[in-house]
């Protein structure tokens, strides 16, 4: 692996660079650095060949387009074998008619896993797996969710999580509660002495919500 460090590590923060790997995938050899310029979702599987996955992954197949229009790439890793992904995704192909268009790292030895801390010392087995990065074109990990092995991820909510960070990243605008593209905005809290002197006058200078459809 390259540029992993301490594969003990058992967690990664917001903010944190993403560490780089390179690694064989169902699309040949990448790194992580091969996504720089671009969003990007790495996302835990436990293992393939089981129901909740095999969901996921067909959601997220599905929803590429949608992905793709928000330049944010998928890539998907677990600790299974390079032929287990190979012999899983041609078996949603023959059978279900979904074809899986995104990469899916190999990672037997559980090193990535480990220093992105989607497996930690306390984990006893590869299952615990199922943890989303939400990485950004400069490959800084701008979110995180974990769920556990019995539980679905949304992949509405990932599509919202990337499309709300891409929007506050263009500055004036944090997201409310459920927020979705073109629904109001809330501008942020002032942060200096004179912005809080000016925004006071209103008596929701806290909650100042504004229209964003244009």
């Amino acid at each position: 692996m390259d540029g992993i460090g301490n594969p003990t590590v058992i967690s990664l923060q917001i903010g944190d660079l993403a560490p780089n790997f390179q690694a064989r995938t169902t699309q040949g050899n990448l790194s992580l650095s091969d996504f720089r310029g671009r969003w990007l979702v790495l996302f835990s599987h436990p293992a393939d060949f089981t129901p909740v996955c095999t969901s996921e992954f067909i959601a997220l197949a599905r929803s590429k387009e949608r992905f793709d229009a928000l330049d944010c790439a998928l890539m998907a890793i677990s600790v299974d074998s390079l032929f287990s992904h190979y012999g899983w995704i041609k078996a949603i192909r023959d059978n279900i008619g979904v074809e899986i268009n995104f990469p899916i790292v190999e990672d037997p030895s559980q090193v990535i896993g480990r220093a992105y801390g989607m497996i930690t010392e306390r984990s006893q087995d590869a299952s615990a797996m199922r943890s989303s990065y939400f990485i950004d074109p400069n490959g800084i990990i701008r979110a995180i969710t974990c769920y556990p092995a019995t539980i679905g991820r949304s992949v509405e909510e990932m599509l919202r999580i990337v499309a709300a960070l891409k929007r506050v990243d263009k500055g004036e605008a944090v997201t409310p509660e459920g927020w979705m593209p073109g629904e109001a905005i809330l501008l942020p809290p002032p942060v200096d002495p004179a912005s809080f002197e000016k925004s006071v006058s209103d008596p929701l200078w806290f909650y100042r919500l504004r229209d964003d459809s244009k």
